[in-house]
């Protein structure tokens, strides 16, 4: 399985429109973070997790071609504001994409793309997907993939466990009955926005403790506020932690 860091950043992206501190200036490219999402590759299926407000531009620089499935995290408007993208994908698929999320979060997507869904002619495109509400265990072209609830303040999201991988984004509390589904991990991606507390998001110091009880044997970071240079926060990350960063490819 091949995972691709479309975006790492937060609902700002960074740089942040207006603002002139050392890493929104810096010319390092791995400060550089669109909206977070990743892209998963296994065999000759791709999955999405989360349509960001980039998605275009994120497709167009990673030599994304096709989607098979979509998987929603939330419905906030840095994780789904890149739906009308999908579009685009269309074009290749003769049908339908899947889009899976909470029943919550499928219902906001209906909600605020209720265009996509109306029934009625035009001579403009639009996405054509079908949204699927998921609460357990998926099958998805030979992939197992759990749904794992956690939390992000007082709303509840969903993180998705592949075999020996999970995705955690937008979080600030992960209940116990959660934490024991993320267990074993071969490779844990997991939010961590800044070095200052946050009552919405782990702090890197939170997100370090999480992965001391977790125990996976690799982790990345993303969903990473401007506050964090890259190259310095790296070098001092514990073993078995980095930064992800736009572009960055793994293998799991």
């Amino acid at each position: 399985m091949k995972i691709t860091f479309l975006g790492t950043g937060t609902s700002y992206g960074v740089p942040m429109v207006g603002c002139e501190c050392r890493v929104c200036t810096s010319d390092n490219p791995k400060n550089s973070r669109m909206r977070s999402s990743i892209f998963i590759s296994e065999g000759e299926y791709n999955i999405l997790i989360d349509a960001a407000t980039e998605l275009r531009i994120q497709c167009l620089k990673n030599g994304v071609k096709r989607l098979d499935a979509v998987l929603l995290t939330h419905s906030h408007a840095d994780h789904v504001l890149g739906f009308d993208d999908l579009r685009h994908f269309n074009r290749k698929r003769k049908t339908n994409i899947p889009v899976y999320g909470s029943v919550k979060t499928v219902n906001d997507v209906y909600r605020m793309f209720s265009y996509a869904f109306k029934d009625v002619s035009s001579n403009g495109s639009k996405p054509k997907v079908t949204l699927i509400p998921i609460d357990r265990k998926l099958n998805l072209y030979g992939m197992e993939i759990i749904p794992v609830d956690v939390m992000h303040g007082e709303e509840r999201v969903t993180a998705y466990r592949f075999n020996k991988f999970a995705y955690v984004t937008d979080v600030s509390q992960i209940p116990q009955d959660s934490m024991e589904k993320l267990k074993g991990l071969d490779l844990l991606i997991i939010a961590a926005l800044r070095n200052i507390p946050h009552e919405k998001h782990f702090s890197i110091e939170q997100a370090i403790k999480i992965v001391s009880m977790l125990k996976p044997k690799q982790t990345f970071f993303t969903h990473i506020a401007h506050e964090v240079e890259h190259e310095e926060t790296n070098n001092i990350l514990p073993s078995g932690i980095k930064l992800a960063y736009d572009g960055l490819s793994v293998e799991v």
